[in-house]
């Protein structure tokens, strides 16, 4: 089995990190998208993020991990074996799938069981890419070069969270809720507005320019590399706290009030971009409310607010041809001009 390096042991990067560890926490934000330089960590950070979390709980044999305390949310078959008694329960490691650009279509929502329909003559459904990341990550690195049909069907299940397959003599409907993790250079295109919208957070990853963040990257990457055992057992210990608390931020985060000042200041940062929509202010509340409960705060502060606003807005944005500032400048400028931060 590989080792994952241990998310505790990136170096940098805060603000991607940061919006890693409040996906973990809420993963109704609604994924993270990192655009940035080449080799900055991106991949790594959301396979470290996945090996940090802890197993899930799961209906045992079910082909897409249905979660047995969420009765609402079975598969079909899940809910007729549930009439029968009660469910089966196993202990499974949270999915982290990779989505490769020239996968096919039949191989992200799945399709006839060929093996099956041969030999047996059964029409049978074989799942695909969007069943196996059912309450894990499915990760699109290059996001941005994704082929037009497959980012049809991100935006359709994204907003769903359920895949509906149609073709070959199936009709099938199954759970397909993920936290959606993009990475792409900026400089090979541009995404599309309508899957944009649908990351509920934007970082930017840049290649460290300070010379004792580079060398700390080597040496850490370096150390890995020659003993990658020793390595991840010498940071368990950090990997466990992090565990711990967001564990404990999912425990508080329904109990984490969000005060009508916290939610007028969203509202008016939103005016202030010209943001479209109200998800804007949405994904404000719901990040700002997983911060608090990360610092373990009962209440969120506008202190919470203003530091994941350029996250969750920077992507928001329509471009204005009379200011060539870019999306994060306009994002702080904003912030100083209404609260003087």
């Amino acid at each position: 089995m590989t080792l994952a390096f241990p998310f505790s042991a990136i170096a940098g990067q805060e603000e991607m990190k940061q919006a890693m560890l409040l996906a973990a926490t809420d993963p109704g934000i609604g994924g993270v998208l990192a655009f940035g330089d080449r080799g900055t960590g991106k991949s790594t950070a959301v396979r470290a993020l996945a090996a940090l979390l802890p197993p899930m709980q799961a209906v045992a044999g079910c082909r897409y991990r249905c979660d047995p305390a969420q009765v609402s949310r079975l598969c079909s078959e899940c809910q007729a074996r549930l009439a029968q008694g009660a469910l089966p329960v196993e202990t499974v490691a949270v999915p982290v799938v990779d989505l490769p650009l020239g996968a096919s279509e039949d191989r992200v929502v799945g399709a006839l069981d060929l093996e099956r329909a041969l030999s047996r003559g059964e029409k049978a459904f074989e799942p695909g890419l969007l069943a196996r990341a059912n309450r894990g990550f499915l990760y699109v690195d290059e996001v941005n070069l994704l082929e037009d049909h497959l980012v049809d069907l991100l935006i359709d299940v994204a907003a769903s969270g359920e895949n509906v397959v149609e073709r070959d003599g199936l009709s099938v409907r199954h759970p397909a809720r993920f936290v959606l993790v993009g990475s792409g250079n900026p400089e090979e295109g541009e995404l599309r507005p309508q899957l944009l919208d649908r990351f509920g957070l934007s970082v930017e990853v840049k290649t460290p320019t300070d010379l004792a963040t580079r060398i700390d990257v080597v040496r850490r990457r370096d150390a890995f590399d020659r003993d990658p055992q020793g390595f991840v057992e010498g940071m368990r210990a950090a990997d466990l706290a992090l565990q711990a608390q967001i564990l404990a931020a999912r425990a508080r985060l329904a109990s984490v009030e969000v005060p009508d000042a916290v939610l007028e200041d969203a509202a008016r940062l939103c005016i202030a971009l010209g943001t479209d929509g109200l998800r804007a202010e949405l994904t404000l509340m719901r990040t700002a409310r997983a911060l608090a409960a990360l610092r373990e705060l009962a209440c969120v502060t506008r202190a919470e607010l203003l530091q994941i606003a350029p996250s969750a807005l920077r992507h928001r944005l329509r471009r204005n041809p009379l200011d060539d500032a870019g999306s994060t400048t306009r994002v702080a400028r904003a912030i100083s001009e209404l609260f003087g931060a």
